[in-house]
């Protein structure tokens, strides 16, 4: 616009400068006309000259010009509206097309918030089906679980007690080379010598006693965690117990016992159990008992053990992964077993006596030394002054056990004093006073046990114990006590130990081997009148040891016989031991329906005696010496 204004006012100006003044006095004229009155009279045309033509085209050229001027300002004034209103409407197109945008932007983040909820709709729903899914398929198998506890509980509930039972169905056997005239225990101090009749003839025993029932019963009371235990076999015999027809053994008790534990790790426990001096396997805990794996109930030579009522009082501090230290004391009964007293000895003494039936104790005898009764040889139960009283320490590793402890006995008679010493050293003769004099002889010993599992499949053990008057707490049941010249009791020393290596080649099998031995030392005195009395005296007779057996007139027919030939052989045992290897393979072990095993064992017993006096230059010194093998075997089940 502005271009056209200029163009239009150069073209002006380069026509209307030559007559500029000409143009200023006809506007004066026209100016000066028109204040004419408008009523004048007709005046005479002025002829036309050629100034006043070339004015007037002049004239209109300029109005011809300025019309176009002004057409072309109004195409322009047109022209600008129209892109005045182009712009706008780019404007508003602008303006709409931010606000589409927006929309558009908007729009596309209400779909990606709808696709996002959609997805996690999806999700949710897809969360919720596995969701429906998983608890289908847990109440499936909580009620597969609930069943399976209804009708196959691996425990039972009685209110706030739960209740383990405890079971193995058992059918074993053994096959002596000599006979002991024993079920599948062995009484390992009465191998037979050549001397006896039993010295000559095998024995083959079945056996379904070693059967075993029982359960565990635990409650949990808050600051105190509370189990019972009891256990119990058919190795009892009654007074009408045979093997004639039914078999019919009566029930044992084995263990029965009551536990209290504290969360500090105090425990107390009483009733019958294995006693203290048994191997553990973890701490004084009862239950964890590391017993040999043998299908004789007697187990090994030089395994220490007793199974009898008391009260054990523990404390455990640390843990077994740092080292669990443990201290326990117990309290136990007491017994005096396999009192021996050889040689013509005084009589006036007691120390315990047969059970009456009426206080519920069995109204039978020990057999003596040579399976005889020995003068002043008192049986069965012994009249104790106190308990045995045992100490132990334990220390556990993750992969070891170790122990250290110590026994005390008390073992008293009564007797009337000797008041004179008559006769000769082969038949002496006593005078007793009128007063009872009771006497305490102090006994006991030390010992200890090391466990280490030397790998994933070996464990290696070795358990020792000696003292004085602790044979009764080996397998062997070797004498704890003699007599001294003026009747008080006499403690002899014993000592007993075993070796165990015990291998788990592969899952279901073991295979392993024992080693154990037990003394008992010569303790021997020498009366006023020179005979000799107490354990194993030298002037024992064993001529007769190795003899065939003689007719006594002893046994005869179907009623059979002493383990003994006639012939004599009063020796004391000195030493008894045994090499046992066996191995037990479980068929099916399954912890819903239990396990299925079979097991067999070999043991080699040598039964020395000590030297006394005899026709063969070599018995005199190393004493006789008797032999049995014998092979274990056994089928057991065990409840799950």
């Amino acid at each position: 616009m502005k271009r056209l204004t200029t163009l239009g006012a150069i073209m002006i100006a380069s026509t209307l400068v030559p007559v500029a003044a000409y143009g200023q006095a006809t506007s004066a004229t026209a100016t000066k006309t028109t204040k004419r009155p408008v009523k004048k009279a007709p005046v005479k045309q002025k002829q036309e000259t050629a100034a006043d033509r070339q004015m007037r085209e002049l004239r209109e050229k300029l109005d011809a010009q300025q019309a176009q001027i002004d057409s072309m300002k109004q195409q322009l004034s047109a022209r600008d509206q129209q892109v005045q209103a182009a712009q706008q409407s780019v404007t508003a197109a602008q303006t709409q097309a931010a606000a589409a945008a927006d929309s558009a932007t908007q729009a596309n983040a209400a779909a990606t918030a709808a696709a996002a909820k959609t997805d996690t709709l999806q999700t949710s729903v897809t969360d919720l089906k596995n969701a429906n899914v998983g608890l289908q398929e847990t109440v499936v198998a909580n009620q597969a679980k609930l069943q399976d506890d209804l009708l196959s509980p691996t425990v039972l509930h009685y209110k706030g007690v739960t209740i383990t039972p405890v079971a193995f169905f058992a059918f074993e056997g053994v096959w002596r080379q000599r006979a002991v005239n024993s079920d599948i225990n062995t009484p390992f101090n009465s191998i037979p010598f050549p001397g006896a009749n039993e010295g000559h003839v095998s024995e083959l025993n079945f056996s379904g006693r070693q059967s075993r029932i029982g359960g565990l019963f635990e409650g949990n009371a808050g600051k105190y965690k509370l189990s019972g235990y009891f256990e119990g076999d058919f190795l009892g015999v009654g007074t009408s117990s045979n093997n004639n027809q039914s078999d019919s053994y009566v029930f044992r008790q084995r263990q029965f016992w009551g536990r209290g534990e504290t969360q500090g790790g105090f425990s107390v426990t009483g009733g019958q159990m294995w006693s203290l001096v048994t191997e553990n396997g973890l701490s004084a805990n009862n239950r964890t008992e590391k017993l040999p794996n043998t299908i004789d109930p007697q187990y090994m030579v030089g395994f220490s053990w007793t199974r009898q009522p008391g009260l054990r009082l523990a404390q455990q501090f640390g843990t077994v992964k740092t080292g669990l230290f443990t201290a326990a004391v117990a309290v136990e009964q007491a017994q005096i077993t396999n009192f021996t007293a050889s040689g013509t000895i005084p009589t006036e003494f007691f120390f315990g006596g047969i059970g009456q039936n009426g206080g519920l104790y069995n109204a039978a005898g020990n057999i003596g030394a040579n399976n005889t009764a020995p003068t002043g040889a008192i049986t069965t139960y012994a009249n104790n002054v106190a308990p045995d009283t045992i100490v132990k320490f334990t220390y556990d590793l993750p992969h070891s056990h170790f122990e250290l402890g110590g026994i005390g006995r008390f073992m008293r008679n009564i007797y009337f004093p000797i008041t004179a010493y008559t006769g000769t050293a082969a038949a002496p003769t006593y005078t007793y006073g009128s007063s009872y004099i009771r006497h305490t002889s102090a006994a006991g010993g030390i010992f200890g046990s090391a466990r280490v599992s030397a790998g994933k499949f070996v464990d290696i053990a070795v358990q020792a114990m000696g003292g004085q008057g602790v044979g009764r707490y080996g397998s062997a049941q070797l004498s704890d006590a003699t007599l001294r010249p003026d009747q008080s009791l006499e403690p002899i020393r014993n000592y007993h130990g075993m070796f165990s290596l015990e291998t788990h080649p592969a899952p279901k099998l073991d295979v392993y081997a024992y080693y154990g031995g037990e003394y008992a030392q010569r303790t021997v005195y020498t009366t006023p009148q020179g005979s000799l009395i107490g354990y194993a005296p030298q002037n024992l007779n064993n001529s007769g040891c190795y003899a065939l057996p003689i007719p006594t007139g002893l046994a005869g027919g179907g009623t059979g016989g002493a383990i003994s030939g006639g012939n004599t052989c009063g020796g004391s045992t000195r030493y008894i031991q045994e090499g046992m290897f066996g191995f037990t393979y479980r068929i099916a072990s399954s912890p819903k329906y239990g396990r299925l095993q079979y097991q067999a064992t070999y043991q080699l017993i040598q039964r020395n005696l000590w030297a006394g006096t005899a026709t063969t230059p070599g018995l005199i010194t190393t004493g006789p010496r008797a032999q049995d093998s014998m092979i274990h075997m056994g089928m057991r089940y065990y409840i799950p």
